[in-house]
C-alpha cells in the first residue's frame, strides 16, 4: 500500500513541477511550487521522516508564499499575463520526459531491486532513530560538500532573481 502513495505522491509531485515550469502566468507557477513542495514533504511522511517533512512545510513552503508576494509586488502581472517563460514548443518539452518516464516505469516496477530496496527501507525504518542530532550530524559531517553546494547554489539563484526583477534604466 505504501508503493502506491508513493507512486501516486510522486506522479503528483512531478505534474506540479510540470507545472512550474510550463505555467504562463507567474502566480500560477508560485501555486504548482506549493503543491509539489506539499507533495515531497509527504513523501518524506511516507519515508518516516516527519521532522523532515515539517521543515518541508514550514521552510520551502512558508518561502514560496514569500515569493508568491515578491512576484505580486515587483512584477507587472498584466505584461506578465501575456509573456511565455519557456519559448519554443511547449509540446516537445512535455513531450520528453513523459516518455523517458513511459519507458523507465515499466523498468522500475519490474525490477527485482525494488522490492529489495522496500525490504531493506522497512528494517532500517525500525532500526533509525531519526532524531535531530543523528540528522545534523549526517548533515555536517558526511553531507557537507553537497549542504555547501546547495548553498551557493541557492545565492546563485538569489541573485539572479534579483538582476531579472531589477527594471532597466534607460
Amino acid at each position: 500500500m505504501e508503493v502506491l502513495f508513493f507512486l501516486l505522491f510522486a506522479a503528483m509531485a512531478t505534474v506540479a513541477g510540470l507545472g512550474v515550469v510550463l505555467a504562463k502566468n507567474p502566480v500560477y507557477s508560485a501555486l504548482s511550487l506549493i503543491v509539489c513542495f506539499v507533495q515531497v514533504a509527504a513523501l518524506f511522511i511516507l519515508l518516516r521522516s516527519p521532522f523532515l517533512a515539517a521543515v518541508q512545510i514550514f521552510v520551502y513552503v512558508g518561502t514560496t508564499i514569500v515569493l508568491f508576494i515578491i512576484v505580486i509586488v515587483m512584477l507587472d502581472i498584466q505584461q506578465a499575463l501575456f509573456e511565455r517563460f519557456i519559448p519554443g514548443n511547449t509540446l516537445l518539452i512535455l513531450a520528453v520526459p513523459l516518455v523517458l518516464g513511459a519507458t523507465m516505469l515499466p523498468m522500475l516496477l519490474g525490477s527485482d531491486k525494488l522490492a529489495a530496496l522496500y525490504t531493506k527501507s522497512q528494517a532500517a525504518g525500525a532500526q533509525l532513530e531519526g532524531t535531530t542530532a543523528e540528522l545534523g550530524t549526517a548533515l555536517f559531517t558526511q553531507y557537507l560538500l553537497p549542504f555547501e553546494v546547495i548553498s551557493v547554489i541557492l545565492l546563485v539563484a538569489l541573485v539572479g532573481a534579483i538582476l531579472l526583477a531589477k527594471k532597466e534604466t534607460r
